[in-house]
């Protein structure tokens, strides 16, 4: 275990700031993923407010309260841009941190069910995720102003074992990998062509599912948020000039903003409002053992 000396306080916009991350719990770690893939040389903070989870089922102004804490603790941290890596927490506080930290690019997740209904032959897409999330502005925004004008009929469909079923190492004879087999048959048998991934959580059984449509030979394609998410930050790091350069670049490559020299990863910070040693084993089976993990304990 590390303390706060991995964490700048007094950085708040250079290129060498962190990327701050924050959900419920660990399903956001989905969406980690996908940004140190995109952007190798960046540092991430990541915020799990395992106090608190799950959100899903909170009401909106607790979940806009809690939502913000975790903003305004990233941002005492120095972190130059944060990302809110749970589709719950955006549903209903992502306008109200953006007001209040309107100098912070501030990055939202919504189920990504236009690219779904774009790509849809049947006209009918399902989007899984939790009540919050199927309830909130964001996604039923994005069903009135793009899938209704495409006349696409979208299903909701919630399964509140899925998360603890992720967390728990997904074992595919479990009742819970049965019921998805089987409501994945009856996604096909409703002409669903497009199945949205609209919880963090859920990406980390994107392999089961194709698989399983393999075998089935049904004809459903899979999508989520997390790479589209990925190539907005690198976008607004581009924009706002806060593109990490790589650890080891010379100094004149600095000058010129040429990044040439390839070095390992930093580490992931990862900050939980409650912690204990169940919680780090689920991070290392989501993230793997390889992957280098400094845990930040509140004073």
């Amino acid at each position: 275990m590390s303390n706060n000396s991995v964490i700048n306080n007094a950085v708040k916009n250079d290129r060498s700031a962190p990327i701050g991350l924050f959900d419920s719990g660990v399903g956001g770690l989905s969406v980690y993923l996908h940004l140190a893939q995109q952007l190798p040389h960046e540092r991430y903070v990541y915020y799990a407010d395992t106090l608190h989870v799950p959100y899903g089922n909170r009401d909106s102004e607790d979940i806009k309260a809690l939502t913000l804490t975790a903003v305004e603790w990233l941002y005492q941290q120095g972190c130059k841009l944060i990302v809110i890596a749970c589709n719950s927490a955006s549903a209903y506080a992502l306008e109200t941190a953006r007001r209040c930290y309107p100098q912070l690019p501030i990055v939202g997740l919504v189920p990504a069910l236009k690219p779904a209904v774009l790509a849809s032959k049947t006209g009918h897409v399902a989007v899984l995720a939790t009540k919050a999330t199927l309830n909130g502005t964001l996604l039923n925004d994005v069903i009135t102003n793009v899938a209704s004008p495409h006349a696409t009929k979208v299903t909701k469909y919630f399964d509140p074992k899925l998360v603890p079923w992720v967390e728990s190492g997904m074992p595919k004879d479990s009742k819970t990998a049965q019921d998805l087999r089987q409501q994945l048959h009856l996604f096909t048998q409703d002409g669903i062509d497009q199945l949205v991934l609209g919880c963090t959580h859920y990406p980390f059984f994107k392999a089961f599912l194709r698989q399983e449509i393999a075998e089935q030979q049904l004809a459903i394609q899979i999508v989520d948020s997390g790479q589209a998410i990925a190539e907005r930050v690198k976008q607004l790091l581009l924009t706002n000039q806060l593109l990490a350069l790589p650890a080891e670049v010379a100094a004149d490559e600095a000058l010129k903003d040429k990044a040439t020299r390839v070095n390992l990863s930093p580490p992931l910070t990862f900050y939980a409002t409650k912690y204990d040693e169940k919680l780090g084993v689920v991070i290392q089976h989501l993230l793997g053992p390889q992957t280098d993990i400094h845990y930040y304990l509140s004073p």
